[in-house]
Protein backbone atom coordinates (compact mmCIF):
# COMPACT_ATOMS: atom_id res chain seq x y z
CA UNK A 1 0.00 0.00 0.00
CA UNK A 2 2.80 2.47 0.90
CA UNK A 3 4.67 1.73 -2.35
CA UNK A 4 1.49 2.37 -4.31
CA UNK A 5 0.96 5.71 -2.53
CA UNK A 6 4.57 6.75 -3.22
CA UNK A 7 4.15 5.94 -6.92
CA UNK A 8 0.92 7.92 -7.12
CA UNK A 9 2.51 10.86 -5.33
CA UNK A 10 5.57 10.89 -7.63
CA UNK A 11 3.41 10.56 -10.73
CA UNK A 12 1.14 13.42 -9.61
CA UNK A 13 4.14 15.69 -8.92
CA UNK A 14 5.72 14.99 -12.31
CA UNK A 15 2.41 15.47 -14.09
CA UNK A 16 1.81 18.87 -12.51
CA UNK A 17 5.35 20.05 -13.23
CA UNK A 18 5.05 18.90 -16.84
CA UNK A 19 1.69 20.60 -17.31
CA UNK A 20 2.82 23.97 -16.07
CA UNK A 21 6.23 23.91 -17.81
CA UNK A 22 4.60 23.15 -21.17
CA UNK A 23 2.09 25.95 -20.61
CA UNK A 24 4.84 28.49 -20.09
CA UNK A 25 7.07 27.23 -22.93
CA UNK A 26 4.32 27.00 -25.54
CA UNK A 27 2.66 30.27 -24.64
CA UNK A 28 -0.57 28.69 -23.46
CA UNK A 29 -3.49 31.14 -23.50
CA UNK A 30 -4.80 32.42 -20.16
CA UNK A 31 -8.04 30.45 -20.38
CA UNK A 32 -6.13 27.19 -20.91
CA UNK A 33 -3.77 28.09 -18.08
CA UNK A 34 -6.77 28.66 -15.82
CA UNK A 35 -8.16 25.29 -16.86
CA UNK A 36 -4.87 23.64 -15.94
CA UNK A 37 -4.89 25.35 -12.54
CA UNK A 38 -8.48 24.28 -11.97
CA UNK A 39 -7.47 20.75 -12.86
CA UNK A 40 -4.58 20.86 -10.38
CA UNK A 41 -6.84 22.19 -7.63
CA UNK A 42 -9.31 19.45 -8.46
CA UNK A 43 -6.61 16.81 -8.06
CA UNK A 44 -5.59 18.29 -4.71
CA UNK A 45 -9.18 18.31 -3.43
CA UNK A 46 -9.69 14.74 -4.64
CA UNK A 47 -6.53 13.54 -2.88
CA UNK A 48 -7.66 15.18 0.36
CA UNK A 49 -11.10 13.61 -0.03
CA UNK A 50 -9.64 10.11 -0.27
CA UNK A 51 -7.47 10.62 2.80
CA UNK A 52 -4.12 11.37 1.13
CA UNK A 53 -3.33 14.91 2.25
CA UNK A 54 0.45 14.39 2.04
CA UNK A 55 0.21 13.70 -1.70
CA UNK A 56 -2.14 16.65 -2.08
CA UNK A 57 0.39 18.96 -0.44
CA UNK A 58 3.15 17.68 -2.73
CA UNK A 59 1.03 18.49 -5.81
CA UNK A 60 0.15 21.97 -4.46
CA UNK A 61 3.76 22.88 -3.62
CA UNK A 62 4.96 21.74 -7.05
CA UNK A 63 2.32 23.87 -8.78
CA UNK A 64 3.18 26.93 -6.67
CA UNK A 65 6.90 26.48 -7.30
CA UNK A 66 6.51 26.09 -11.05
CA UNK A 67 3.77 28.63 -11.79
CA UNK A 68 4.04 31.17 -8.99
CA UNK A 69 1.51 32.36 -6.41
CA UNK A 70 -2.18 31.65 -6.98
CA UNK A 71 -4.92 32.12 -4.37
CA UNK A 72 -6.70 28.85 -5.09
CA UNK A 73 -3.49 26.85 -4.74
CA UNK A 74 -2.67 28.52 -1.42
CA UNK A 75 -6.15 27.64 -0.17
CA UNK A 76 -5.88 24.06 -1.40
CA UNK A 77 -2.46 23.65 0.26
CA UNK A 78 -3.71 25.08 3.55
CA UNK A 79 -6.75 22.79 3.58
CA UNK A 80 -4.47 19.81 2.89
CA UNK A 81 -2.62 20.73 6.07
CA UNK A 82 -5.87 21.19 8.03
CA UNK A 83 -7.04 17.75 6.94
CA UNK A 84 -4.33 16.19 9.15
CA UNK A 85 -6.12 17.47 12.29
CA UNK A 86 -2.77 18.02 13.99
CA UNK A 87 -1.38 21.05 15.82
CA UNK A 88 1.83 21.17 13.79
CA UNK A 89 -0.11 21.00 10.52
CA UNK A 90 -2.51 23.68 11.78
CA UNK A 91 0.53 25.90 12.35
CA UNK A 92 1.71 25.12 8.82
CA UNK A 93 -1.77 25.90 7.45
CA UNK A 94 -1.70 29.28 9.19
CA UNK A 95 1.66 30.11 7.59
CA UNK A 96 0.23 29.21 4.16
CA UNK A 97 -2.87 31.36 4.74
CA UNK A 98 -0.78 34.34 5.79
CA UNK A 99 1.54 33.95 2.82
CA UNK A 100 -1.45 33.72 0.51
CA UNK A 101 -3.15 36.78 2.02
CA UNK A 102 0.05 38.78 1.70
CA UNK A 103 -0.18 38.20 -2.06
CA UNK A 104 -4.00 38.26 -2.32
CA UNK A 105 -5.29 40.30 0.65
CA UNK A 106 -8.94 40.41 -0.46
CA UNK A 107 -9.39 36.83 -1.67
CA UNK A 108 -12.66 35.57 -0.19
CA UNK A 109 -11.60 31.91 -0.16
CA UNK A 110 -8.38 32.58 1.75
CA UNK A 111 -10.10 34.92 4.23
CA UNK A 112 -12.87 32.38 4.88
CA UNK A 113 -10.46 29.43 5.20
CA UNK A 114 -8.22 31.34 7.61
CA UNK A 115 -11.26 32.44 9.62
CA UNK A 116 -12.38 28.81 9.93
CA UNK A 117 -8.94 27.78 11.16
CA UNK A 118 -8.84 30.59 13.72
CA UNK A 119 -12.36 30.20 15.10
CA UNK A 120 -11.92 26.44 15.52
CA UNK A 121 -8.60 26.79 17.34
CA UNK A 122 -8.43 26.44 21.13
CA UNK A 123 -8.51 29.82 22.86
CA UNK A 124 -6.24 28.49 25.62
CA UNK A 125 -3.60 26.79 23.47
CA UNK A 126 -3.61 29.33 20.61
CA UNK A 127 -5.04 32.59 22.03
CA UNK A 128 -3.50 34.77 19.33
CA UNK A 129 -4.85 32.67 16.49
CA UNK A 130 -8.28 32.41 18.10
CA UNK A 131 -8.42 36.21 18.53
CA UNK A 132 -7.76 36.74 14.81
CA UNK A 133 -10.98 34.89 13.92
CA UNK A 134 -13.42 37.79 14.61
CA UNK A 135 -11.16 40.21 12.72
CA UNK A 136 -11.18 37.99 9.64
CA UNK A 137 -14.95 37.50 9.87
CA UNK A 138 -15.46 41.25 10.07
CA UNK A 139 -13.36 41.70 6.92
CA UNK A 140 -15.43 39.01 5.16
CA UNK A 141 -18.69 40.73 6.15
CA UNK A 142 -17.31 43.93 4.69
CA UNK A 143 -16.33 42.60 1.26
CA UNK A 144 -18.69 39.60 0.85
CA UNK A 145 -21.64 39.97 3.24
CA UNK A 146 -23.88 37.38 1.56
CA UNK A 147 -21.29 34.85 0.44
CA UNK A 148 -21.39 31.14 1.15
CA UNK A 149 -17.80 31.40 2.40
CA UNK A 150 -18.91 33.81 5.14
CA UNK A 151 -21.72 31.50 6.25
CA UNK A 152 -19.37 28.52 6.41
CA UNK A 153 -16.77 30.50 8.36
CA UNK A 154 -19.45 31.75 10.78
CA UNK A 155 -20.65 28.20 11.37
CA UNK A 156 -17.09 27.04 12.12
CA UNK A 157 -17.21 28.90 15.42
CA UNK A 158 -20.11 26.77 16.65
CA UNK A 159 -19.42 23.78 18.92
CA UNK A 160 -21.08 21.67 16.24
CA UNK A 161 -20.66 23.03 12.74
CA UNK A 162 -23.47 23.29 10.22
CA UNK A 163 -21.89 20.59 8.08
CA UNK A 164 -21.56 18.28 11.07
CA UNK A 165 -25.19 18.85 12.02
CA UNK A 166 -26.54 18.31 8.54
CA UNK A 167 -24.20 15.69 7.12
CA UNK A 168 -24.12 11.93 7.50
CA UNK A 169 -21.06 9.86 8.34
CA UNK A 170 -18.98 8.19 5.64
CA UNK A 171 -20.14 4.76 6.82
CA UNK A 172 -23.80 5.83 6.70
CA UNK A 173 -23.49 7.28 3.19
CA UNK A 174 -21.83 4.08 2.01
CA UNK A 175 -24.50 1.86 3.58
CA UNK A 176 -27.37 4.04 2.33
CA UNK A 177 -26.12 4.10 -1.28
CA UNK A 178 -25.42 0.35 -1.41
CA UNK A 179 -28.75 -0.60 0.16
CA UNK A 180 -30.59 1.65 -2.29
CA UNK A 181 -28.69 0.17 -5.24
CA UNK A 182 -29.54 -3.41 -4.22
CA UNK A 183 -33.18 -2.50 -3.58
CA UNK A 184 -33.65 -0.94 -7.03
CA UNK A 185 -31.76 -3.55 -9.07
CA UNK A 186 -33.29 -6.88 -10.13
CA UNK A 187 -30.24 -8.85 -8.96
CA UNK A 188 -27.19 -8.08 -6.80
CA UNK A 189 -24.89 -8.43 -9.82
CA UNK A 190 -27.02 -5.98 -11.78
CA UNK A 191 -26.61 -3.47 -8.95
CA UNK A 192 -22.83 -3.97 -9.01
CA UNK A 193 -22.69 -3.55 -12.82
CA UNK A 194 -24.74 -0.35 -12.68
CA UNK A 195 -22.55 1.11 -9.93
CA UNK A 196 -19.42 0.23 -11.93
CA UNK A 197 -20.80 2.15 -14.95
CA UNK A 198 -21.53 5.19 -12.81
CA UNK A 199 -18.05 5.10 -11.27
CA UNK A 200 -16.47 4.89 -14.75
CA UNK A 201 -18.50 7.91 -15.87
CA UNK A 202 -17.35 9.95 -12.83
CA UNK A 203 -13.83 8.70 -12.06
CA UNK A 204 -13.06 11.46 -9.54
CA UNK A 205 -16.26 11.11 -7.54
CA UNK A 206 -15.41 9.29 -4.32
CA UNK A 207 -19.04 8.47 -3.54
CA UNK A 208 -19.50 6.62 -6.84
CA UNK A 209 -16.18 4.82 -6.36
CA UNK A 210 -17.19 3.65 -2.88
CA UNK A 211 -20.57 2.52 -4.20
CA UNK A 212 -18.95 0.51 -6.99
CA UNK A 213 -16.48 -1.22 -4.68
CA UNK A 214 -19.15 -1.92 -2.05
CA UNK A 215 -21.71 -3.41 -4.42
CA UNK A 216 -19.03 -5.49 -6.15
CA UNK A 217 -17.91 -6.95 -2.81
CA UNK A 218 -21.43 -7.67 -1.56
CA UNK A 219 -22.63 -9.13 -4.87
CA UNK A 220 -20.05 -11.90 -4.66
CA UNK A 221 -21.15 -15.47 -4.03
CA UNK A 222 -21.76 -16.30 -0.38
CA UNK A 223 -22.48 -12.71 0.69
CA UNK A 224 -26.28 -13.03 0.94
CA UNK A 225 -26.25 -12.77 4.73
CA UNK A 226 -24.08 -9.64 4.66
CA UNK A 227 -26.39 -8.04 2.08
CA UNK A 228 -29.32 -8.79 4.39
CA UNK A 229 -27.52 -7.10 7.28
CA UNK A 230 -26.79 -4.07 5.11
CA UNK A 231 -30.33 -3.68 3.80
CA UNK A 232 -32.19 -4.78 6.95
CA UNK A 233 -29.73 -3.91 9.67
CA UNK A 234 -32.28 -1.92 11.67
CA UNK A 235 -34.73 -4.81 11.75
CA UNK A 236 -31.96 -7.28 12.63
CA UNK A 237 -30.78 -5.14 15.53
CA UNK A 238 -34.34 -4.83 16.82
CA UNK A 239 -34.85 -8.59 16.56
CA UNK A 240 -31.61 -9.16 18.47
CA UNK A 241 -32.70 -6.75 21.18
CA UNK A 242 -36.08 -8.47 21.35
CA UNK A 243 -34.50 -11.90 21.88
CA UNK A 244 -32.23 -10.55 24.62
CA UNK A 245 -35.17 -8.75 26.26
CA UNK A 246 -37.27 -11.92 26.27
CA UNK A 247 -34.45 -13.84 27.96
CA UNK A 248 -34.07 -11.12 30.59
CA UNK A 249 -37.80 -11.07 31.31
CA UNK A 250 -37.86 -14.87 31.61
CA UNK A 251 -34.88 -14.70 33.97
CA UNK A 252 -36.63 -12.13 36.13
CA UNK A 253 -40.05 -13.77 36.20
CA UNK A 254 -40.27 -17.54 35.78
CA UNK A 255 -36.76 -18.91 35.10
CA UNK A 256 -34.40 -17.55 37.75
CA UNK A 257 -31.94 -20.35 37.01
CA UNK A 258 -31.04 -18.70 33.67
CA UNK A 259 -27.93 -16.55 34.22
CA UNK A 260 -27.96 -13.00 32.95
CA UNK A 261 -24.70 -13.80 31.20
CA UNK A 262 -26.61 -16.06 28.81
CA UNK A 263 -28.66 -13.12 27.55
CA UNK A 264 -25.56 -10.93 27.24
CA UNK A 265 -23.61 -13.68 25.48
CA UNK A 266 -26.42 -14.31 23.00
CA UNK A 267 -26.63 -10.59 22.24
CA UNK A 268 -22.89 -10.46 21.53
CA UNK A 269 -23.08 -13.60 19.41
CA UNK A 270 -25.92 -12.21 17.29
CA UNK A 271 -23.98 -8.96 16.85
CA UNK A 272 -20.81 -10.64 15.53
CA UNK A 273 -21.95 -10.60 11.86
CA UNK A 274 -21.86 -6.79 11.95
CA UNK A 275 -18.12 -6.95 12.58
CA UNK A 276 -17.64 -8.82 9.31
CA UNK A 277 -19.84 -6.31 7.48
CA UNK A 278 -17.91 -3.35 8.89
CA UNK A 279 -14.61 -4.93 7.86
CA UNK A 280 -15.93 -5.46 4.31
CA UNK A 281 -17.20 -1.87 4.07
CA UNK A 282 -13.92 -0.46 5.34
CA UNK A 283 -11.96 -2.48 2.77
CA UNK A 284 -14.29 -1.21 0.03
CA UNK A 285 -13.62 2.41 1.06
CA UNK A 286 -9.87 1.79 0.93
CA UNK A 287 -10.12 0.30 -2.57
CA UNK A 288 -12.24 3.27 -3.65
CA UNK A 289 -9.52 5.65 -2.44
CA UNK A 290 -6.97 3.76 -4.53
CA UNK A 291 -9.33 3.96 -7.52
CA UNK A 292 -9.63 7.75 -7.18
CA UNK A 293 -5.87 8.15 -6.87
CA UNK A 294 -5.37 6.09 -10.01
CA UNK A 295 -7.98 8.17 -11.87
CA UNK A 296 -6.22 11.37 -10.82
CA UNK A 297 -2.93 10.03 -12.16
CA UNK A 298 -4.48 9.03 -15.51
CA UNK A 299 -6.27 12.38 -15.81
CA UNK A 300 -3.00 14.21 -15.21
CA UNK A 301 -1.35 12.23 -18.01
CA UNK A 302 -4.18 13.15 -20.38
CA UNK A 303 -3.89 16.83 -19.44
CA UNK A 304 -0.16 16.76 -20.20
CA UNK A 305 -0.74 15.63 -23.77
CA UNK A 306 -3.70 17.92 -24.54
CA UNK A 307 -2.15 21.47 -24.60
CA UNK A 308 0.16 20.64 -27.47
CA UNK A 309 3.06 18.77 -25.99
CA UNK A 310 3.76 17.08 -29.36
CA UNK A 311 4.58 20.39 -31.08
CA UNK A 312 8.20 20.74 -32.25
CA UNK A 313 10.26 23.10 -30.14
CA UNK A 314 12.44 24.21 -33.01
CA UNK A 315 9.77 24.93 -35.70
CA UNK A 316 10.11 28.19 -37.56
CA UNK A 317 6.96 30.30 -38.07
CA UNK A 318 7.53 30.56 -41.79
CA UNK A 319 8.05 26.87 -42.45
CA UNK A 320 4.74 26.00 -44.03
CA UNK A 321 5.25 22.29 -44.36
CA UNK A 322 6.53 21.96 -40.81
CA UNK A 323 3.75 24.19 -39.55
CA UNK A 324 1.20 22.04 -41.34
CA UNK A 325 2.83 18.92 -39.92
CA UNK A 326 2.85 20.43 -36.47
CA UNK A 327 -0.83 21.29 -36.81
CA UNK A 328 -1.61 17.72 -37.80
CA UNK A 329 0.46 16.44 -34.90
CA UNK A 330 -1.35 18.74 -32.49
CA UNK A 331 -4.67 17.67 -33.95
CA UNK A 332 -3.79 14.01 -33.51
CA UNK A 333 -2.66 14.68 -29.95
CA UNK A 334 -5.89 16.48 -29.13
CA UNK A 335 -7.88 13.66 -30.70
CA UNK A 336 -5.95 11.11 -28.67
CA UNK A 337 -6.52 13.23 -25.55
CA UNK A 338 -10.27 13.32 -26.22
CA UNK A 339 -10.33 9.56 -26.75
CA UNK A 340 -8.36 8.94 -23.57
CA UNK A 341 -10.64 11.30 -21.63
CA UNK A 342 -13.61 9.32 -22.84
CA UNK A 343 -11.89 6.08 -21.90
CA UNK A 344 -11.24 7.37 -18.40
CA UNK A 345 -14.90 8.29 -18.28
CA UNK A 346 -14.81 11.96 -17.34
CA UNK A 347 -17.57 13.39 -15.22
CA UNK A 348 -20.01 12.76 -18.00
CA UNK A 349 -23.79 12.49 -18.15
CA UNK A 350 -23.72 8.73 -17.50
CA UNK A 351 -23.40 9.28 -13.75
CA UNK A 352 -26.64 10.40 -12.09
CA UNK A 353 -26.82 12.72 -9.14
CA UNK A 354 -27.08 10.56 -6.03
CA UNK A 355 -29.77 11.65 -3.56
CA UNK A 356 -28.82 13.26 -0.24
CA UNK A 357 -28.48 10.87 2.66
CA UNK A 358 -30.87 11.58 5.56
CA UNK A 359 -29.34 11.45 9.01
CA UNK A 360 -32.34 9.43 10.22
CA UNK A 361 -35.10 7.82 8.14
CA UNK A 362 -38.71 7.32 9.15
CA UNK A 363 -38.14 3.59 9.36
CA UNK A 364 -35.27 4.16 11.78
CA UNK A 365 -37.42 6.49 13.85
CA UNK A 366 -40.11 3.80 14.02
CA UNK A 367 -37.73 1.08 15.14
CA UNK A 368 -36.05 3.44 17.57
CA UNK A 369 -39.44 4.09 19.13
CA UNK A 370 -40.13 0.36 19.28
CA UNK A 371 -36.72 -0.18 20.87
CA UNK A 372 -37.44 2.44 23.53
CA UNK A 373 -40.79 0.81 24.23
CA UNK A 374 -39.03 -2.55 24.57
CA UNK A 375 -36.47 -1.02 26.90
CA UNK A 376 -39.20 0.49 29.07
CA UNK A 377 -40.99 -2.86 29.12
CA UNK A 378 -37.90 -4.68 30.35
CA UNK A 379 -37.17 -1.95 32.86
CA UNK A 380 -40.76 -1.97 34.11
CA UNK A 381 -40.71 -5.74 34.44
CA UNK A 382 -37.44 -5.60 36.35
CA UNK A 383 -38.75 -2.91 38.67
CA UNK A 384 -41.99 -4.77 39.31
CA UNK A 385 -40.05 -7.97 39.98
CA UNK A 386 -37.80 -6.12 42.40
CA UNK A 387 -40.84 -5.00 44.38
CA UNK A 388 -42.56 -8.39 44.26
CA UNK A 389 -41.56 -11.19 46.60
CA UNK A 390 -43.28 -14.37 47.83
CA UNK A 391 -45.37 -13.98 50.97
CA UNK A 392 -45.33 -16.63 53.69
CA UNK A 393 -47.03 -17.22 57.03
CA UNK A 394 -44.97 -18.68 59.87
CA UNK A 395 -46.47 -21.62 61.76
CA UNK A 396 -44.80 -21.77 65.21
CA UNK A 397 -45.49 -25.30 66.50
CA UNK A 398 -45.67 -25.82 70.27
CA UNK A 399 -44.93 -29.47 69.64
CA UNK A 400 -43.24 -30.93 66.60
CA UNK A 401 -42.91 -34.59 65.77
CA UNK A 402 -43.64 -35.58 69.38
CA UNK A 403 -41.12 -33.15 70.81
CA UNK A 404 -41.74 -30.17 73.05
CA UNK A 405 -40.92 -26.74 71.69
CA UNK A 406 -39.13 -23.99 73.59
CA UNK A 407 -38.82 -20.36 72.51
CA UNK A 408 -35.20 -19.41 71.87
CA UNK A 409 -35.37 -15.77 70.80
CA UNK A 410 -34.45 -14.31 74.18
CA UNK A 411 -31.30 -16.42 74.43
CA UNK A 412 -30.37 -16.69 70.75
CA UNK A 413 -31.53 -14.31 67.98
CA UNK A 414 -30.24 -15.54 64.61
CA UNK A 415 -31.85 -12.57 62.80
CA UNK A 416 -30.27 -9.76 64.74
CA UNK A 417 -28.26 -8.59 61.71
CA UNK A 418 -31.37 -8.16 59.53
CA UNK A 419 -32.99 -4.72 59.42
CA UNK A 420 -36.33 -4.46 61.18
CA UNK A 421 -37.75 -2.74 58.09
CA UNK A 422 -37.25 -5.94 56.09
CA UNK A 423 -38.76 -8.31 58.67
CA UNK A 424 -42.40 -9.20 58.83
CA UNK A 425 -42.35 -12.06 61.31
CA UNK A 426 -39.87 -14.53 62.78
CA UNK A 427 -39.48 -17.42 65.20
CA UNK A 428 -36.61 -19.44 66.67
CA UNK A 429 -37.34 -22.62 68.64
CA UNK A 430 -35.65 -25.77 69.85
CA UNK A 431 -37.42 -29.11 70.18
CA UNK A 432 -36.52 -31.84 72.65
CA UNK A 433 -38.22 -34.65 74.52
CA UNK A 434 -40.51 -33.43 77.28
CA UNK A 435 -38.68 -35.42 79.91
CA UNK A 436 -35.17 -34.65 78.64
CA UNK A 437 -32.59 -33.37 81.07
CA UNK A 438 -31.98 -29.62 81.02
CA UNK A 439 -28.50 -30.07 79.56
CA UNK A 440 -29.55 -32.67 76.98
CA UNK A 441 -28.99 -31.91 73.31
CA UNK A 442 -32.08 -30.78 71.38
CA UNK A 443 -33.28 -32.81 68.42
CA UNK A 444 -34.17 -29.77 66.27
CA UNK A 445 -33.34 -26.09 66.20
CA UNK A 446 -35.54 -24.16 63.77
CA UNK A 447 -35.21 -20.43 62.95
CA UNK A 448 -37.44 -18.87 60.31
CA UNK A 449 -38.19 -15.30 59.26
CA UNK A 450 -40.31 -13.71 56.54
CA UNK A 451 -40.12 -10.30 54.90
CA UNK A 452 -39.05 -8.33 51.84
CA UNK A 453 -35.73 -9.81 50.81
CA UNK A 454 -35.96 -9.04 47.08
CA UNK A 455 -32.19 -8.44 46.94
CA UNK A 456 -31.59 -12.09 47.92
CA UNK A 457 -29.18 -13.98 45.65
CA UNK A 458 -27.89 -17.53 45.62
CA UNK A 459 -24.43 -16.23 46.53
CA UNK A 460 -25.81 -14.93 49.84
CA UNK A 461 -26.60 -18.51 50.84
CA UNK A 462 -23.30 -19.91 49.60
CA UNK A 463 -20.92 -17.51 51.34
CA UNK A 464 -22.41 -17.55 54.87
CA UNK A 465 -24.03 -14.12 54.62
CA UNK A 466 -27.25 -15.36 56.22
CA UNK A 467 -25.95 -17.08 59.35
CA UNK A 468 -22.57 -17.29 61.07
CA UNK A 469 -20.37 -20.24 60.18
CA UNK A 470 -19.79 -23.11 62.63
CA UNK A 471 -16.67 -22.34 64.67
CA UNK A 472 -14.17 -24.76 66.16
CA UNK A 473 -15.67 -24.16 69.59
CA UNK A 474 -19.08 -25.27 68.32
CA UNK A 475 -17.98 -28.33 66.40
CA UNK A 476 -15.86 -29.91 63.69
CA UNK A 477 -17.24 -29.50 60.14
CA UNK A 478 -16.88 -32.59 57.99
CA UNK A 479 -18.37 -31.43 54.69
CA UNK A 480 -20.46 -28.69 53.11
CA UNK A 481 -22.41 -28.74 49.87
CA UNK A 482 -24.91 -26.83 47.79
CA UNK A 483 -28.29 -28.51 48.04
CA UNK A 484 -30.75 -28.99 45.21
CA UNK A 485 -33.57 -26.76 46.47
CA UNK A 486 -34.83 -25.65 49.84
CA UNK A 487 -38.38 -25.17 51.12
CA UNK A 488 -40.66 -23.77 48.41
CA UNK A 489 -37.81 -23.78 45.88
CA UNK A 490 -35.44 -21.55 47.87
CA UNK A 491 -31.66 -21.64 47.52
CA UNK A 492 -30.18 -23.93 50.20
CA UNK A 493 -26.81 -25.05 51.49
CA UNK A 494 -26.12 -27.87 53.98
CA UNK A 495 -23.21 -29.10 56.07
CA UNK A 496 -22.43 -31.95 58.47
CA UNK A 497 -20.47 -31.47 61.66
CA UNK A 498 -19.84 -33.08 65.05
CA UNK A 499 -21.04 -31.00 67.97
CA UNK A 500 -18.32 -30.05 70.40
CA UNK A 501 -18.80 -31.23 73.96
CA UNK A 502 -21.52 -33.83 73.29
CA UNK A 503 -19.99 -35.44 70.20
CA UNK A 504 -23.45 -35.54 68.59
CA UNK A 505 -23.43 -35.82 64.78
CA UNK A 506 -25.40 -32.90 63.42
CA UNK A 507 -26.55 -31.47 60.11
CA UNK A 508 -27.36 -27.83 59.43
CA UNK A 509 -29.13 -26.42 56.39
CA UNK A 510 -29.76 -22.74 55.65
CA UNK A 511 -31.99 -21.42 52.90
CA UNK A 512 -33.21 -18.15 51.50
CA UNK A 513 -35.43 -16.67 48.81
CA UNK A 514 -36.92 -13.25 48.21
CA UNK A 515 -39.55 -13.77 50.91
CA UNK A 516 -37.98 -15.95 53.62
CA UNK A 517 -34.78 -16.93 55.39
CA UNK A 518 -34.45 -20.07 57.45
CA UNK A 519 -32.13 -22.42 59.26
CA UNK A 520 -32.60 -25.90 60.73
CA UNK A 521 -30.19 -27.99 62.85
CA UNK A 522 -30.94 -31.60 63.62
CA UNK A 523 -29.33 -34.85 64.62
CA UNK A 524 -28.13 -36.71 61.53
CA UNK A 525 -26.02 -39.83 61.84
CA UNK A 526 -26.82 -40.72 58.23
CA UNK A 527 -24.25 -39.38 55.78
CA UNK A 528 -26.70 -39.44 52.84
CA UNK A 529 -27.00 -35.97 51.31
CA UNK A 530 -30.46 -36.57 49.93
CA UNK A 531 -31.76 -37.62 53.37
CA UNK A 532 -30.31 -34.50 54.99
CA UNK A 533 -31.80 -32.23 52.30
CA UNK A 534 -35.20 -33.90 52.48
CA UNK A 535 -35.32 -33.49 56.27
CA UNK A 536 -34.48 -29.81 55.97
CA UNK A 537 -37.13 -29.26 53.28
CA UNK A 538 -39.80 -31.03 55.29
CA UNK A 539 -39.03 -29.01 58.42
CA UNK A 540 -38.99 -25.75 56.46
CA UNK A 541 -42.33 -26.38 54.74
CA UNK A 542 -43.86 -27.30 58.10
CA UNK A 543 -42.94 -23.88 59.51
CA UNK A 544 -43.47 -21.83 56.33
CA UNK A 545 -46.71 -21.78 54.38
CA UNK A 546 -47.56 -19.56 51.41
CA UNK A 547 -49.76 -16.72 52.57
CA UNK A 548 -53.39 -16.74 51.53
CA UNK A 549 -54.29 -14.02 49.00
Amino acid sequence: MNDNQDNVRDTARDDVRGDLRDDVRNGTPDDVRDDVRDDVRGRIDALVAVGRPAEARAVARTALADDGPEAGLFLALARAHMAEDDDDHDDAAERVFREGLDAFPDDIGLLAGYAELCTRSDSMDRPGRHARGPVLLARLREIAPESAELKRADAAGSSVSTNARNSASVHRVQSFDAARAFAEAPTPQAAADQAAQWAAAAPRDLRFAVLAETTAALAATGRTWLRLLLCRGVEYRFATGLVVAVLIVLRITVLPAIPYGMAAGLGLLLGLPFLGLRRLLRAARERAADRIAAAISVSASVSEAAPGAEAGDGAEPGDGADAHGDAETRGDAEARGDDEEAAVGGDGPGAPELPPVPRVTRREYAFAGAGLALLFAVGGTSYAASLEYPRYDIVAHDTFRGLQGFELRQEFDPFGAISDSELNDSTARVYAAADAAPDAAAEYLVAVTTGDFHEMRESFVDDDRLFPAVTDQEGVVHESWQAETGPHGAWMRCLRYTEAGTGTPRAMCVWGDKGSIGMVLFTAADENHEAVEETARSVGTAFLRPAAD
